[in-house]
């Protein structure tokens, strides 16, 4: 499965990569392209580790909104995505509004972010913070025996 081989690493010459799938470089090549083109393959990037590069403390903000309107929730995305340590924002339902993902040096840059710029931002009512201790299963591969791919 070319996906699966690609998550793994997509550095793999195309040769190696149609051996292991065991096709040909042209078709996997094609394969590829109609992936990039229809958006399955959205990026291909070097995952880089945090600790190695002096960003030792990972949090998680849920974050609870005052108001919720048409322009509200949007306005609240297109501002926390001005800022590089939110690596992820996702919306979610129940009692809070947005999940923050947030990669920073230390606490105290933590705590700079949440009352300079993150407790700033309009609208914004309650932000319940959790600093993750361990980290002991993280991944940027998906479950693709889940799902029909070629």
């Amino acid at each position: 499965m070319i996906l699966k081989e690609l998550q793994k690493d997509v550095t793999v010459p195309m040769a190696e990569l149609a051996e292991t799938v065991g096709s040909s470089k042209s078709v996997c090549w094609r394969r590829i392209q109609g992936y990039i083109e229809s958006g399955v393959i959205r990026e291909r990037v070097a995952v880089l580790e945090p600790h190695a590069l002096g960003l030792g403390v990972t949090v998680f903000a849920q974050v609870k909104m005052q108001r919720h309107g048409k322009e509200i929730l949007p306005n609240f995305v297109e501002a926390i995505k001005r800022h590089p340590e939110v690596v992820e924002c996702h919306s979610l339902t129940g009692s809070v509004d947005f999940l923050l993902k947030i990669v920073v040096r230390d606490v105290e840059e933590y705590e700079h972010f949440f009352w300079n710029d993150l407790s700033m931002l309009e609208n914004v009512q309650e932000v319940q913070t959790s600093i993750a201790l361990t980290t002991f299963c993280e991944t940027t591969q998906l479950p693709l025996d889940r799902v029909a791919t070629k």
